[in-house]
């Protein structure tokens, strides 16, 4: 028999295809976990964070309570919020009580008011009762005259109930004085501001919620060239100020001492 020829055997070229799909596979599952690892459990995230925390937390402080989950279904917690008053709710209560304090000053010195001398003004400052100096003392005087006593006595029982500081102010024209009990306007001024405080304060007005100062001839309303601009500017000024605003501070009684015990 003729021999077969034996075959000659060939190199095999693509060899490379196994290895490039060792390659492949390797890089596939290389982005599986890679997205599977990117998908974060927010549940079990919280958990891990929440036992971090408790786990560096200083020692003194009460452990990190782990909140559960919530689910999906559930309806979301109402936490009631704290109830705050208006802010402007105080402001018209104080402006109210105000307000009925002109109205009883008004009625009180109503001739007064109606003759124009007395005017009663409400401003954020608080109440201002403008008394001309011509119904109170004489020219160059400190001492009140005995018809002005009453209407101040009516005012003053009008304040004493109200805890509202009260300054009262002592104001002069431009005309120089000179005399040996007031030297100038500025002495004037004040005793006349003084002398309305002590009455005030016989006839029931607490003296710790007032105080008295004399402006003397600086702190105009009306012009100096006129008669009646310097009566006008010859005037005492009440001011009630707002609650809580000039007064001085509550003080508390000190607590009485035990007696000492003797053995």
């Amino acid at each position: 028999m003729a021999r077969r020829r034996r075959e000659e055997e060939h190199e095999n070229h693509e060899r490379w295809l196994v290895s490039y799909a060792d390659f492949i596979t390797l890089l596939f599952a290389f982005f599986v976990v890679m997205y599977a690892i990117s998908q974060v459990n927010e549940g079990k995230y919280r958990v891990l964070s929440d036992a971090l925390l408790q786990a560096f937390k200083p020692a003194d402080r009460p452990p990190a309570r782990l909140q559960p989950e919530p689910r999906r279904d559930s309806q979301p917690a109402v936490v009631p919020l704290p109830i705050k008053l208006p802010a402007d709710a105080n402001r018209r209560r104080v402006e109210a009580k105000m307000k009925g304090i002109a109205d009883d000053i008004r009625k009180v010195l109503e001739p007064l008011v109606k003759e124009g001398q007395v005017r009663v003004t409400e401003s954020p400052r608080g109440i201002a009762v403008e008394i001309n100096a011509s119904v109170l003392f004489a020219s160059g005087q400190a001492e009140l005259n005995e018809d002005s006593i009453r209407s101040l006595v009516a005012v003053a029982q009008v304040l004493a109930g109200p805890g509202n500081a009260i300054e009262v102010e002592g104001h002069t024209d431009n005309s120089p004085i000179g005399t040996t009990l007031f030297p100038s306007n500025w002495e004037l001024s004040a005793a006349r501001a003084s002398r309305v405080v002590r009455l005030f304060t016989q006839a029931g007005v607490a003296p710790e919620r007032m105080s008295a100062v004399g402006y003397g001839e600086y702190r105009n309303v009306d012009t100096n060239d006129t008669p009646e601009g310097r009566a006008r500017n010859r005037r005492v000024t009440v001011m009630i100020l707002p609650a809580g605003e000039g007064g001085p501070a509550p003080t508390e009684a000190p607590a009485p001492e035990e007696p000492a015990q003797t053995p």
